[in-house]
């Protein structure tokens, strides 16, 4: 079955009221499957089912329940079972980001190429953009086209032979080689497809080619799949998404049943109008039309603004105003922008304006450094064979096991084959260490192997207070944050990982220190979580269209309506595919608004410190029914409908779409 859920159709609530239908007509829970791509929308799915399924009764937390999970970590369960036949340890790490650079960067040293042709941070985007495609290291050489892939073809091998004599896999390689297994091992396919009777994906126009072939991997024997999405959605080619997925489900699963959700819950009539006259203009569609089940609402606004500060100073001015008015909430609005870098000017407005505000999408709560040293040494405690990790934390906090210890150590493990862990033993011999040194190295092993008899029975959030504790953690963060304010920022987030720990506990099974390592290591890829606590302030969201998806908000504002911004500049080298999809970002865009949309363009903006003059986007046109008059134009402004200005500032003639705004000079105080 395909399920075609328009933007605001509850097509969470179809998913979860189909599990628990096919639980209550006799499917044991344990044999469902659902599959989603974040854990916030995992757990949200758990959540509701479960309410569904209590019907009055209270259920017992310990009965079976349906598995319901995102790809990433349906895949780490499968490796957990099966890897070993790649040639991999069972007891893996999924390395993080630093890891996969460090890993990246020696690969690339191997080939003796440097920075200056092929970063770490290249090399891994391309590997990542092949796993996804399902290609092999001996694959890569033959479909190379520039000279950075070639080097990227030659490091393929370097990188993932570095990965696999160290244990360890990247967050690509766990549906990359769960899809291998698959393919090379008939009977594991068959072993882990005849765990479940039903088979359920979500957002199925986000799957890649490595998650096309794992669903299709699962549901071959049996056929009972149901696919929910919408492929006027599907905005993330550039990670791999293939919205042919959703577009030829007829052709894979000729017997399957399409039903249609149009009817949408989010946005006003008015709202929609748009956005069903925009998403026409993409003519590979499934074809469907949302209808409103709230009538009427304001149109939405066209806004031209001089320049990009005029923009930002409008659109600000506009929130300023409304939240004067009764009930105005800061968290009922969103700016929601095409670039990373399009936000700047409206942080400043926001700063001058002493509105709050929040940046959706900053670093990650997983990235900061306190917390990654923690998870450093959880994973020594699981796996002291972990190199990364354990390099990383040998000397963190300070303990006299400086830089040129740890090279005699990599040395001495290089020389014997080893490990730099199995070397600390004979430390004093094997590197012919200062006394210092050397009592310093045995000091850190005696410690984690305390942690490690002590490890055994604790549960999560004990063993992890006892790491932060026995490890002088605390200590350090005193000494290096003297500022109160930045000290309980960082103390905060270990408390966080203690937290989480206590979470995993409750919720786990069979709670275990590895099962925890993977729990938090799919955390750092999924954003979901951090974006849902960065919202829960009351502030103005300001955010990439790409952030926004799966968001709504009352009133929207979606600036730097210009070709080249949106759609990206990148698209128009290409049209046809790369134009569609960005089409599908501004539906996405518009169908974010509950009450109010507001568009936003500059007339000039600055490229390289010089004014230029911009062109609306096409997609203002589109969803004005005005296409044929922008086609008309050949690339030159024409008035969207009137009522803008020019770029002296003199009013044009007014007409029904577009609002006037902003000044020619800024005019500050």
């Amino acid at each position: 079955m395909l399920v075609l859920a328009g933007a605001g159709t509850g097509k969470t609530r179809v998913v979860t009221h189909r599990i628990a239908e096919l639980i209550r007509r006799g499917t044991p829970p344990e044999r469902i499957l659902a599959v989603t791509f974040t854990r916030k929308a995992a757990g949200e799915m758990q959540q509701r089912a479960g309410v569904l399924l209590k019907s009055g009764r209270k259920r017992k937390s310990k009965s079976p329940k349906p598995q319901i999970s995102t790809f990433h970590s349906l895949c780490v369960r499968v490796l957990r079972r099966h890897i070993g036949r790649l040639g991999y340890p069972e007891r893996f790490t999924i390395c993080d980001r630093g890891d996969q650079e460090s890993e990246a960067r020696a690969a690339l040293r191997e080939i003796r190429v440097g920075d200056g042709a092929l970063r770490p941070g290249d090399l891994l985007a391309i590997l990542g953009g092949w796993k996804m495609r399902s290609i092999h290291p001996g694959q890569a050489a033959s479909i190379a086209e520039s000279d950075r892939e070639h080097l990227a073809a030659a490091a393929y091998r370097r990188y993932q032979s570095n990965l696999k004599a160290k244990g360890m896999v990247d967050f690509d390689d766990l549906l990359y080689l769960t899809e291998t297994l698959f393919a090379k091992y008939p009977a594991v396919r068959r072993e882990e497809a005849g765990r479940f009777d039903h088979v359920m994906v979500d957002e199925y126009q986000d799957t890649n080619a490595s998650q096309y072939h794992i669903v299709k991997g699962l549901a071959m024997g049996h056929r009972n799949l149901c696919v929910v999405g919408d492929d006027d959605q599907s905005i993330y080619g550039w990670r791999g998404a293939e919205v042919e997925h959703i577009l030829k489900f007829r052709h894979d699963w000729p017997e399957a049943k399409v039903v249609r959700l149009e009817d949408n819950y989010r946005s006003t009539e008015a709202i929609l109008g748009y956005a069903n006259c925009l998403i026409r203009f993409n003519r590979q569609r499934h074809d469907k039309v949302l209808r409103a089940a709230r009538g009427g609402g304001q149109r939405p606004r066209i806004l031209q603004l001089p320049d990009e500060a005029a923009e930002a100073e409008r659109v600000v001015a506009d929130i300023q105003r409304q939240l004067t008015m009764p009930g105005g909430q800061a968290g009922d609005f969103a700016i929601l922008c095409r670039t990373n870098e399009q936000p700047r000017s409206f942080e400043t407005e926001l700063r001058r304006a002493n509105l709050p505000y929040v940046l959706v999408g900053g670093m990650s709560f997983f990235d900061r450094r306190e917390v990654r040293d923690l998870l450093s040494y959880l994973k020594v405690i699981d796996y002291p064979r972990d190199e990364p990790a354990l390099l990383r934390i040998i000397n963190t906090p300070a303990r006299g096991i400086g830089n040129s210890t740890v090279k005699s150590l990599l040395a001495a493990a290089t020389r014997s084959g080893s490990t730099v862990w199995e070397i600390l033993p004979d430390a004093a011999r094997a590197c012919e260490l200062p006394a210092t040194a050397a009592k310093a190295v045995q000091a850190f092993r005696a410690m984690v192997e305390q942690l490690q008899e002590q490890a055994d029975g604790l549960p999560m959030d004990r063993l992890v207070r006892l790491a932060i504790d026995r490890t002088g953690y605390l200590r350090q963060l005193e000494a290096t944050y003297p500022d109160p304010l930045e000290r309980e920022t960082r103390l905060a987030s270990l408390e966080e990982i203690v937290n989480a720990a206590a979470s995993y506990q409750q919720e786990a099974a069979e709670p275990s220190l590895r099962g925890f390592l993977d729990d938090i290591a799919l955390g750092p890829r999924d954003d979901s979580d951090d974006k849902e606590s960065q919202l829960k302030r009351n502030a103005i969201a300001l955010m990439t269209l790409h952030s926004a998806k799966g968001l709504e908000f009352p009133q929207v504002y979606m600036v730097g309506m210009e070709e080249g911004i949106l759609p990206h500049k990148r698209s128009l080298e290409t049209e046809g595919a790369a134009i569609d999809e960005e089409r599908r970002l501004c539906y996405v865009g518009v169908t974010r608004a509950e009450e109010r949309l507001t568009l936003s363009l500059a007339l000039s903006r600055r490229k390289w410190g010089k004014s230029r003059d911009t062109i609306p986007s096409r997609f203002l046109y589109e969803m004005t029914g005005q296409a044929e008059s922008g086609r008309r134009a050949g690339g030159k402004r024409t008035d969207l409908g009137g009522n803008g200005k020019t770029r002296s500032g003199k009013p044009r003639q007014a007409g029904p779409h577009a609002k006037t705004g902003g000044r020619k000079s800024r005019g500050r105080k």
